[in-house]
């Protein structure tokens, strides 16, 4: 039993139903029609040029509806193939005009008159068909007898057997008549593919059919074909255009099994794929399937452009068909929203590919085009810009034409359109009356006009080119209030220049110890660095106190970006223990101005918590100890030897950037140079005399 066409919509969901078809024997097209009418084929295909609408004579015979049913044409028991069997229904449209002589007598004034009436109608009827890649056109031509002529009425159908399409197409009928007295119909389905069928083995070409799965993997798809391995395959990407014929994007023939990537930019709704064996007159399988993806819809408006064809033309590019409407508006300089021009100007409906004419007098660089779909700005191109230069500080005047010779002018603003001659406090308001004049002396550009209104743009800069000395006074005054500001800070720019601060703490072990670390102060002080030691703030110490002299010093330090430096001694080491053992040390075991001990209680909570990284380093003094000997907790920092580690300490001092390789290479060698003999001093066995001194810096780097 034949299936109607309307249920094979219900065989390409993800279950598909499986469709038994009638068989039709032989490769001959065939005609036939309904009861009491006659038709045949004429010839075999010819020329689609369905032609203009013409009036109709008198009652015409012209389609109304289709209707189509998919069958099976067998050339053999299991050589069989799908194809569309279409219905035609026909009727009569149109009335015979009556003479004047029987409308005045009320009879016919000639026998021969009445022929006509009596007489059969007659049409050639036109059936189009397209299934990717072929294209057919064939005429059938049908007869009424003049007893079925009832103008209005329906008089029966013509059918044709039938059209031969791949499994899994999408086809494409038209019908109309030759002459063609109205607009044709056409109809569009996508057949069923081999899994909807019940008659898989009577078609050669499903027996090894390639199966098509699409999978996403981030930023790629994955086209899988299902193929035996070594068998030969053709695949195409295609865009099936509803505006237009498909157009191939890529064609290659692989053998499988094979995977295809493509990256998701290459998504759009109508990428369709179609795959097929490499064997004579193998069926070909399509899919779309990013017809519903909202991924794919917005790739296709991210590779949509406008182009701009001169004079006034322009053009949407796009692969697929899309559903928008097209606004011109007015972009003014600064990057505020394009004001629409809507009204006065109407909208416009999209047609992809196709160029379009703006209802304009003049281009300009501030007129810009909205695409817009469901109410949803899509994207805003000024096309004008490469061609007439970038955006001006031109104001657009809207003149709207009323009844009488009445007229209005507003001035286009952000906050709306400003009527001319208004108290309103925007620029367009202030300066109506020069506006006014300019237009009248001919000096704005009209870019639009017609009966409702029309569009002006009028140049602003000779209006700017007042403000400059205004412009220039202030500049003036900006530049000696800059000047006197660098005055003001003059002393603390000096400051800054002497580098960045630098906080030693360590243990007073014996008088050489201290010797080492004041050479060590000085050294850095030359660098230059901001170096603070209580060696040098003796006073300070004994009116504060350690603890609250460390505190006040360290945080001044970190606030201004500096370093806290850890000199780890035998002391030091000792004292660190005490406190990491005992939580506090022993009162009165040091002196009052060693910071040392007093530092820890600070020092301690940021290792702990994991604040010390980039704000403290260690550092000891080669043979003076023992690496190993720096506690756990402190080598969450950089611990360097000195001098062996100087370039290492001094470019961590320093901060990133602040150094030149030549540059640290000769204070490297400097400091290490002054370094040297108070650290043999230290290394000198007890009892030996030497002449000791306390370096000190210059009176400028005390601190």
């Amino acid at each position: 039993m034949p299936v109607p066409w309307f249920l094979l919509s219900f065989a390409l969901g993800p279950s598909p139903v499986v469709l038994s078809l009638e068989r039709l024997v032989g490769p001959q097209d065939a005609a036939h029609c309904s009861p009491g009418l006659s038709c045949h084929l004429l010839g075999g295909d010819m020329l689609c040029l369905p032609g203009s609408m013409v009036s109709a004579p008198g009652p015409v015979l012209v389609p109304t509806r289709l209707r189509t049913e998919l069958v099976l044409r067998c050339y053999e028991e299991t050589d069989c193939g799908l194809c569309v069997r279409v219905a035609v229904h026909l009727a009569v449209r149109g009335h015979w005009e009556e003479p004047e002589d029987e409308k005045q007598f009320g009879r016919a004034a000639d026998p021969e008159l009445e022929e006509p009436k009596n007489a059969s109608l007659q049409a050639q009827v036109v059936l189009s068909f397209q299934a990717y890649p072929t294209d057919r056109c064939v005429l059938l031509e049908v007869q009424v007898p003049a007893a079925f002529v009832q103008p209005g009425q329906s008089v029966g159908s013509v059918v044709f057997d039938c059209f031969e399409a791949a499994v899994g197409a999408e086809v494409r009928i038209w019908s109309y008549t030759q002459p063609r007295y109205e607009k044709e119909l056409n109809f569009t389905q996508q057949l069923p593919d081999c899994r909807g069928l019940e008659v898989q083995d009577s078609i050669q070409s499903c027996w090894a059919l390639p199966s098509l799965n699409v999978s996403a993997d981030g930023e790629n798809v994955h086209l899988v074909l299902d193929v035996s391995k070594g068998q030969h395959f053709g695949l195409s990407l295609y865009w099936n255009q509803v505006q237009g014929p498909t157009k191939p994007w890529w064609h290659k023939n692989l053998t499988g099994p094979q995977t295809i990537t493509l990256n998701h930019t290459d998504l759009v709704p109508c990428l369709c794929i179609q795959v097929w064996p490499l064997e004579p007159d193998s069926i070909r399988t399509s899919i779309c399937p990013f017809k519903n993806d909202s991924h794919a819809h917005r790739n296709l408006w991210r590779v949509a452009q406008l182009q701009l064809l001169p004079p006034q033309g322009w053009r949407l590019d796009a692969p697929c068909s899309l559903s928008a409407e097209a606004t011109l508006c007015w972009q003014a300089p600064g990057g505020g929203p394009c004001q629409s021009l809507v009204p006065p100007l109407p909208r416009e409906n999209v047609t992809v590919n196709k160029v379009l004419e703006f209802p304009l007098l003049k281009g300009h660089p501030n007129l810009c085009v909205q695409v817009s779909s469901e109410e949803k700005l899509q994207m805003q191109e000024c096309l004008w810009s490469d061609s007439l230069g970038p955006l001006k500080d031109d104001v657009l005047l809207v003149e709207t034409r009323g009844s009488q010779d009445n007229r209005s002018l507003c001035a286009l603003e952000p906050s709306g359109c400003t009527p001319l001659l208004s108290r309103a406090s925007t620029r367009a308001a202030r300066l109506g009356e020069q506006l006014l004049q300019d237009l009248q002396s001919g000096q704005c550009l009209q870019l639009w006009d017609d009966d409702l209104g029309a569009l002006w743009a009028c140049p602003m800069d000779k209006y700017i080119h007042q403000r400059w000395a205004l412009v220039w006074l202030a500049c003036l005054l900006f530049v000696a209030v800059l000047f006197l500001l660098l005055l003001l800070k003059k002393d603390h720019v000096k400051g800054a220049a002497r580098g960045r601060a630098a906080l030693l703490l360590y243990s007073a072990d014996d008088a050489g110890f201290e010797r080492l670390v004041g050479t060590l102060a000085s050294a850095l002080c030359q660098l230059p660095l901001r170096v603070v030691v209580d060696l040098w703030s003796r006073r300070e110490l004994s009116a504060q106190g350690s603890l609250a002299w460390f505190h006040a010093q360290r945080l001044q330090t970190l606030q201004e970006g500096g370093m806290v430096v850890l000199l780890f001694s035998p002391g030091a080491v000792a004292l660190c223990h005490e406190w990491l053992q005992d939580g506090m040390s022993a009162p009165g075991a040091h002196r009052p101005h060693d910071a040392f001990s007093a530092s820890l209680s600070c020092v301690l909570p940021d290792f702990l918590q994991g604040r010390a990284s980039g704000r403290y380093i260690g550092a000891y003094f080669d043979s003076l100890l023992c690496p190993d000997a720096v506690p756990t907790l402190f080598r969450a920092v950089p611990v360097l030897a000195l001098p062996s580690q100087m370039p290492d300490f001094l470019r961590t001092l320093q901060g990133p950037g602040a150094t030149r390789p030549g540059w640290l290479r000769d204070r490297v060698e400097q400091v290490s140079r002054a370094l040297q003999p108070a650290l043999d001093s230290c290394l000198r066995p007890p009892g030996t005399q030497e002449t000791g001194f306390e370096m000190r810096p210059e009176a400028g780097d005390r601190t």
